[in-house]
């Protein structure tokens, strides 16, 4: 729902001064975090002296940082699982640029989300999500090209 690079989303922490970007989320995202830092807590209770304070969101039960292939083939164990087509995990990321093009979002808006260093990267990465776009610019306009007559 966010955008972010696997090592982005392994990497996340509380909420600190040091933010690197800002990336808003839905509601719902903010619900699954709140039943993840409840998850934690369980956690940090049971493994009690033993835990790792690493101060991420995601982690093993420990505490400790997750590796980062290790989370690449839980995905794609759980992908198999739901007998779904093959993706990759990095395809989310795609998946939610695509979608938000698609849907209208100002590709600056994008290319923020991702973290490119320019809009230029988010163009000429998702450019096969432009040309409905295209198609949909061109029926606007000729709308209001018309509509005046």
């Amino acid at each position: 729902m966010t955008g972010m690079r696997r090592g982005e989303a392994i990497g996340l922490q509380p909420k600190t001064i040091k933010v690197r970007r800002v990336i808003a989320i839905d509601p719902g995202t903010v619900e699954v975090l709140k039943a993840q830092a409840v998850l934690q807590r369980v956690e940090h209770n049971d493994w009690d002296d033993a835990w790792v304070e690493t101060g991420l969101v995601f982690t093993q039960e420990n505490g400790a940082a997750l590796d980062p292939e290790t989370v690449t083939r839980y995905f794609r164990q759980a992908v198999k699982r739901s007998m779904l087509p093959s993706i990759r995990l990095h395809d989310l990321r795609h998946t939610h640029a695509t979608l938000a093009l698609q849907a209208g979002i100002r590709p600056k808006v994008v290319s923020e989300r991702l973290g490119h260093a320019t809009i230029s990267i988010t163009l000429d990465t998702y450019s096969h999500a432009i040309p409905a776009m295209q198609e949909e610019a061109a029926m606007l306009i000729a709308d209001l090209v018309f509509a005046s007559k």
